[in-house]
Order: C-alpha cells, then sequence, then structure tokens
C-alpha cells in the first residue's frame, strides 16, 4: 500500500489547483484565462490540468490521487545548494516560473541538464513556501475591495472567531475566556453555525464546520481567516475530499471579510446583554446565544437583503437545492492522519493514551488515520499490508501475559554454533597458507 498521507496531500494539491475552474456557470473565455493563469503559476502543462479537471469530475476527488508505479517515480531529493539558489531566484522575481529558474541554473553550470525536474522542483518550492501562489500574496499591496454577494445560498461560507466573554469554567473555578466560531452564509447573511467553545486551537473550527456541513449541506466554496485555526493540513484534506474550494483571506486585510465582520459587531451587543446575566456555565451561555441569534438576527429583516427579508427566510426561500453526503463519507472526509513509531511492547502513544499495533512493527514508522471525534480505535496503515484497527492498551490490576513474539524475530534453535565452526575452517586454511613449502627437519636427521 502507498503511503497515505503523500497521496492524500498530492490530490488535496492537485484539487486546489483546479477549483477556480469547478465553478459552476464558468464561461469558457474565463476558464481558458484561468486556465492560463494556473499553468504560469504552477509549471504545469494545459493538459496536465484538463486530465486533472476530468479524473475529478469522473471519479471525485479519488481520482486526482497519483496512481501506483513499479518504478521508482520519484527523483532523488534536490541537492541543498541548488535549492537555495532557486529560492533565492523566486525571492529575486516572484513571477519566474519554475521552467525558467530551471534553465537559469543550467545555463549558469550550477545544474546538469535535465537533473532538475519541474514537478520535483515546484512541490519543494511549495513545501517551503515559495511557490508563486506564496510569494504573490506577500507581495500584492493592499487596495479597496469591491463589494460582492453570491446569487445562491451555500455557493460561498465564510467564518472567522472572536473573542468571547470569561467564565469561572477552569480549574477550582478560575475564570477563563471562551470563543464564538461562527460561519455565515455570504449569499443570504444566514448563519449556519455559531457556538462558543472553551479552547482557540483548530478542534473548534473544525467542529464548527462539520456541524454547519451535517445541517445545511456541503458548500461550493469557504472564505475563512488567515489564523492557524483555519491554515491547517486537515481543513485542506477536508475541503478537497468534499469538492469544496477553499479560500484564504490577504493578510491584514479585514475588508475583504465584510459580511463576517459586520456580523462580528452585532455579537458586540449580545456580548454587552450577556455581562447582564453572567452565565457562570458554558452550556447556559451558548443557550442565550442561540435565543439571542434566533430572535434578533435570523429571523430580524436584513439592510442588504431587503426591508422585509430575514436571513432565514432568504436561506429557506432559495430555490439552489441543498447537497448533502452520507455519514460514512462525511466522516471520511473529517480524518486526520499522522505518523508514530512502535516502541518494543508493539505499541504506540497517541493523545496520551497506549495503542497496541503489533509486535512485527517494533521500531517502524506507521501512518495513524483517525476521526478526533472518535478516538477509541485507529486505523493503522503501513506500506505492503492492508488498513487495520488498533485499540487502546487496557492494562489491568495484575500483569498479562506477555506476547510471543512473531515467527519471524524468535530465536532460530541450532545443535551447533555456526560461528565457531566457520572460525575454526577459516583458521585451519590460514595455518596451510603459512605452512613452508620446503622443510628441512630431514636434513637436520641425518647430520
Amino acid at each position: 500500500m502507498r503511503n497515505y498521507k503523500k497521496v492524500e496531500d498530492t490530490a488535496v494539491q492537485r484539487f486546489q489547483l483546479i477549483a477556480p475552474l469547478l465553478e459552476a456557470g464558468l464561461d469558457a473565455g474565463k476558464a481558458k484565462q484561468l486556465k492560463e493563469q494556473i499553468c504560469k503559476t504552477s509549471g504545469l502543462s494545459e493538459r496536465t490540468i484538463r486530465r486533472y479537471v476530468s479524473q475529478f469530475r469522473s471519479e471525485g476527488f479519488g481520482g486526482l490521487k497519483p496512481k501506483g508505479k513499479n518504478s521508482h517515480s520519484k527523483s532523488e531529493a534536490i541537492p541543498s545548494h541548488l535549492m537555495e539558489q532557486a529560492i533565492l531566484l523566486r525571492k529575486e522575481v516572484p513571477s519566474r516560473s519554475v521552467a525558467q529558474i530551471i534553465q537559469i541554473l543550467e545555463w549558469e553550470g550550477l545544474a546538469e541538464p535535465g537533473q532538475l525536474k519541474r514537478s520535483t522542483l515546484q512541490e519543494k518550492l511549495t513545501e517551503r513556501g515559495y511557490s508563486s501562489r506564496h510569494m504573490k500574496l506577500y507581495s500584492q499591496s493592499g487596495v479597496a475591495a469591491r463589494r460582492f454577494q453570491k446569487r445562491h445560498r451555500n455557493q460561498l461560507w465564510q467564518s472567522d472567531i472572536k473573542y468571547g466573554p470569561y467564565l469561572p469554567i477552569g480549574p477550582n473555578g478560575t475564570k477563563k475566556q471562551v470563543y464564538l466560531v461562527a460561519i455565515i452564509d455570504d449569499a443570504t447573511r444566514f448563519v449556519l453555525h455559531g457556538a462558543f467553545y472553551p479552547t482557540l486551537d483548530s478542534r473548534i473550527v473544525e467542529d464548527a464546520f462539520r456541524q454547519a456541513i451535517q445541517k445545511y449541506g456541503v458548500p461550493e466554496s469557504v472564505y475563512f481567516d488567515n489564523g492557524k485555526q483555519y491554515r491547517t493540513k486537515w481543513m485542506s484534506r477536508t475541503c478537497s475530499k468534499l469538492g469544496t474550494r477553499l479560500i484564504y483571506a490577504k493578510p491584514y486585510a479585514p475588508e475583504s471579510k465584510g459580511k463576517i465582520e459586520r456580523f462580528n459587531r452585532v455579537i458586540d451587543s449580545f456580548l454587552g446583554e450577556v455581562t447582564l446575566e453572567k452565565p457562570q456555565t458554558l452550556d447556559r451561555l451558548n443557550e442565550l446565544f442561540q435565543s439571542w441569534l434566533t430572535e434578533c438576527y435570523q429571523e430580524k429583516p436584513h439592510s442588504a437583503l431587503g426591508e422585509k427579508i430575514s436571513p432565514h427566510t432568504a436561506f429557506r426561500s432559495d430555490k439552489k437545492a441543498l447537497h448533502f453526503i452520507d455519514p460514512d463519507t462525511l466522516a471520511n472526509a473529517f480524518l486526520h492522519c499522522e505518523t508514530r513509531k512502535v516502541d518494543k511492547s508493539g505499541c504506540i502513544s497517541f493523545m496520551d493514551k497506549k495503542y497496541e499495533v503489533g509486535l512485527s512493527f517494533i521500531g517502524r514508522q506507521v501512518d495513524i488515520v483517525y476521526d478526533p471525534s472518535d478516538l477509541e480505535e485507529l486505523t493503522i496503515e503501513y506500506e505492503g499490508h492492508s488498513p487495520w484497527k488498533a485499540r487502546k492498551l487496557v492494562i489491568g490490576e495484575k500483569a498479562g501475559k506477555r506476547n510471543e513474539l512473531p515467527s519471524h524475530l524468535q530465536a532460530q534453535e541450532a545443535n551447533s554454533s555456526r560461528l565457531l565452526k566457520a572460525a575454526e575452517k577459516k583458521h585451519q586454511e590460514r595455518q596451510i597458507e603459512l605452512t613452508p613449502a620446503v622443510t628441512f627437519r630431514a636434513i637436520w636427521k641425518e647430520d
């Protein structure tokens, strides 16, 4: 079996590359322009881009996964000195293509013709944060954003995190700040999910995103903040598996997130009211918030929608069909993958728990595929083996019987020492070589 993480990450990169071409209602002229832009920034040919689009439309996310090959598909890693020169050339002129960088290195005599492969160099530059898209992101200056609004529901979702009040939910009743995650529909301003959470990490974004999809279907695209809670590998992987285009806001450009920023200002009125109520638990705070959200926002007319149209009415009256997926597909889209080393007892440590993998894999690195919402058992993957389940290690009051080692790890019985026999034979051969060809012992006896 091929490496799960590598295959998944490659498919994610390919989907995010072609995502702009999958937008509904895209005319031929705009599609051609986007294709040329993608080819220029990625260094890939138009034929390759067309192939990716065709594979996704016919087979979905799985069609973008690289097919297995018998021979080695990757060349050796790029030497560090060439990588440094490639990064320097990209930083000098961010618009330089990968092909141009390779050409310069070959002309300067730093690389042999054909030594650098375009796809390999592109992958390495992206890993180091020097892709054309990365460079363009940080080189563009801020400009005034033009207002836009999608025509139908679920064409675009926006999300952000807002700092909430302090609640006595810490150890020994100490006050701890909570955080609001909200996801809003661009076309209707309807809040698809909103709730306060006790921590500030990617898990709260994942939970909010998952609940919104379960309730209202899969969006065509999402527009997220640049914070570390959103810019994660699992977010790219999840959106790609769902067929959702992932877009990040430009750094230090709050005007590009106008709708969610406007909603955050509306939240300030709730925070002002909740200070009078003084909730003592997170559950009570969320109960108050849901009541306020429904009565004071979702069911109230919105200025951008019309005098008598509320976000809830706008969302429900939209004729665009909602796209739901089955629970298994949704769970698969939210799977995470990490790597762990198997210890001498055949177990791995994960999330402060021990899981039994198997004595056959002692000392090996295995991939862990898991659902963060259910850690009772993990799926273990290792190249050349079918995936299997690993459950938590149960430690009882008494020491259990030591498991027998696999047959290939057990000592082999022997009647004699092959080392000593081989050493004795070698010693005898050495003695023969040292014996003189002529002996004078007989002459000495005659004398």
